[in-house]
């Protein structure tokens, strides 16, 4: 499909929401992608992606932000509390805030560090057993929790249950975060960003649809 109908995707998308076309950012998820196929998408211009894994990342974008100017990469997959440090050097914004304990080291290491990513806050919004982050009941708690840890929420992030409709949980999260006083949304993948625009995204994450379907390493 390709970076330019993905774009052209999401500017409909916002034409029929009655928004502003530069009120979604699109996530180039690059994770586990040939070089080559990120080096493509950097060439026709795009600047900001999305990785899964700190230790890839560390391998892959140093390089990429010498030879290309305005690059920013965002964190959207898990962060192990080891690895947090090294994120908060790798990353412009973080989307997996999923516990208390991962948001106390980062806000520590950001006082020693003198700066800190965006943050969002992962929402399990299916209340899903193997899936990571706050359930929806907790939100609130926690963001109020992060906020007194100076941290810098900007949003809330999910990714629906498999199975479901995916709308509902996009207005789920679309309230915890009306609720909070909190405008990003990172919400929406290549299957169903479109429905994620027309329930207020600010971020959508699409991966396969711009780079074609990943390969494993």
């Amino acid at each position: 499909m390709g970076l330019t109908e993905i774009r052209a995707r999401i500017s409909r998308a916002c034409k029929a929401a009655g928004r502003a076309e530069d009120a979604v950012t699109l996530i180039a998820v690059s994770k586990v992608q040939p070089l080559e196929r990120v080096e493509a998408v950097l060439e026709q211009g795009h600047r900001l992606f999305g990785e899964n894994r700190v230790q890839e990342a560390a391998g892959k974008w140093p390089e990429f932000k010498a030879r290309f100017d305005g690059v920013s990469v965002h964190l959207i997959g898990p962060l192990q509390t080891n690895k947090a440090r090294q994120a908060l050097g790798l990353f412009d914004a973080i989307h997996s805030l999923d516990r208390p304990k991962l948001a106390q080291t980062l806000a520590r290491l950001a006082q020693e560090e003198g700066r800190c990513p965006d943050i969002f806050i992962e929402v399990n919004t299916g209340e899903e057993t193997q899936k990571a982050g706050i359930l929806p009941a907790d939100a609130d708690a926690f963001v109020a929790e992060c906020r007194a840890l100076d941290l810098p929420v900007v949003g809330l992030m999910c990714i629906p249950p498999v199975d479901e409709t995916p709308s509902l949980h996009f207005a789920l999260l679309a309230k915890l975060a009306e609720r909070n006083g909190l405008k990003g949304l990172s919400m929406g993948m290549s299957a169903d960003f479109e429905e994620a625009i027309a329930l207020g995204a600010t971020h959508v994450r699409v991966g396969s649809a711009i780079f074609g379907e990943r390969q494993k390493t």
